[in-house]
């Protein structure tokens, strides 16, 4: 074979493991965005419940009024974060979640209000989303752990230098959260 035949199949070689690398790296970026935005939705689909949930939990509970400013500062505060800081957001978010349980530990006290039609379905809905932001998270996360495998990964880690690709944020539980999911329930007969 000549010499300028391996060196033109050569550089074809390069290129084409150049270009499937960029793209994957543009793939999986892409999908990272795309997690993120299902997670986003369920996020403010939550917001818009926690105002309702607030309102009729004070026609019942209007002396417990330090627990619901907690629930309405915690949602303040997770709206307010800055778009794309991951960490902050999963901070915030589990602040309003550990607020949203207190409110929900109150109906325990106020059978009336544990009664109550929309304070019912208010809960039920909140646990469905809830239930699909945890959902969410999880695609997220796996879209974030391939993202960053390819970031890492030779070849695609060369691509990814020179294009500046960066890793990205995992959306965690807290450590609280997380000890609770590794505990093992105790079961008695």
């Amino acid at each position: 074979m000549d010499t300028s035949v391996i060196l033109l199949l050569g550089a074809v070689i390069v290129a084409g493991v150049y270009i499937t690398s960029y793209n994957g790296l543009v793939h999986a970026r892409q999908k990272v965005k795309e997690a993120w935005s299902g997670i986003d939705v369920q996020l403010k689909r939550r917001y818009d419940l926690i105002p309702n949930l607030v309102k009729t939990v004070q026609g019942y509970a209007s002396h417990e009024k330090t627990v619901l400013e907690e629930v309405t500062k915690a949602r303040s505060n997770a709206i307010s974060v800055p778009e794309g800081s991951i960490t902050k957001q999963a901070q915030a978010e589990n602040t309003l979640s550990s607020t949203l349980k207190s409110i929900f530990a109150l109906s325990e006290n106020y059978p009336d209000l544990k009664a109550n039609i929309n304070f019912l379905e208010l809960q039920k809905e909140l646990r469905q989303t809830e239930d699909q932001i945890s959902s969410s998270r999880r695609i997220y996360n796996s879209n974030v752990t391939i993202l960053n495998v390819k970031i890492q990964s030779i070849p695609s880690n060369i691509v990814a230098n020179l294009h500046h690709f960066s890793e990205a944020e995992f959306f965690e539980l807290d450590e609280l959260e997380k000890e609770k999911v590794k505990k093992v329930p105790d079961v008695s007969f």
